[in-house]
């Protein structure tokens, strides 16, 4: 369980931060990267929730709020001598049922919506446009972790949540846009 009584430290003066296993790393690695662009895109998806009121879609956003705080435990706590990735009682890490979860929310939402006949612009209504700029948060979160995991061993899994939630966005988006309806669509060249 976390306890937090002391929000401020000073040990982060120097420009480092610890990770889970007690090192420290630069405030600029890759890997803190990675973690901070989660923790935005974490906060566009509650800015996103708020648009949904208390619909099942806002709960589902809040449930995935929780899974990116794992996911950044994830990427706090670097890989050991032939780490396996495996979950334990001292080690949070993502797993299979949760990228799982994702792809049937995304099956359940995208059932109802008509295929797509042209690229959708973000837009539409707030809830629509605010799911987007989520969406864009958490394709930059991607890119740092696949930018981390060219140089450090990352949770396959990980990186498979975090791909995953773009496309879930993008179909909760439409979903918002009232079933697709309301959706803007991309016309090329229309300012030539």
């Amino acid at each position: 369980m976390v306890k937090l009584n002391k929000i401020y430290t000073r040990t982060g003066d120097d420009g480092s931060t610890g990770l889970v296993d007690g090192s420290r790393v630069a405030k600029h690695a890759p890997r803190m990267e990675a973690i901070g662009v989660v923790d935005e895109a974490n906060s566009a998806l509650g800015h996103a929730a708020v648009a949904l009121a208390d619909s099942e879609h806002a709960q589902a956003l809040f449930r995935i709020q929780n899974d990116l705080f794992d996911l950044g435990a994830d990427l706090a706590t670097p890989a050991g001598e032939g780490d396996d990735f495996a979950p334990s009682e001292m080690v949070l890490r993502m797993v299979a049922a949760q990228v799982t979860w994702l792809e049937e929310a995304i099956d359940a939402a995208n059932a109802h919506l008509e295929p797509l006949t042209s690229f959708v612009l973000p837009g539409g209504n707030e809830a629509s446009a605010r799911l987007h700029v989520a969406r864009a948060a958490v394709r930059r979160a991607e890119r740092a972790c696949v930018a981390l995991a060219a140089t450090e061993a990352v949770n396959p899994q990980a990186l498979a949540y975090i791909n995953r939630l773009s496309d879930y966005l993008f179909v909760l988006a439409r979903v918002a846009n009232s079933n697709g309806a309301d959706d803007v669509k991309w016309v090329p060249g229309a300012n030539r």
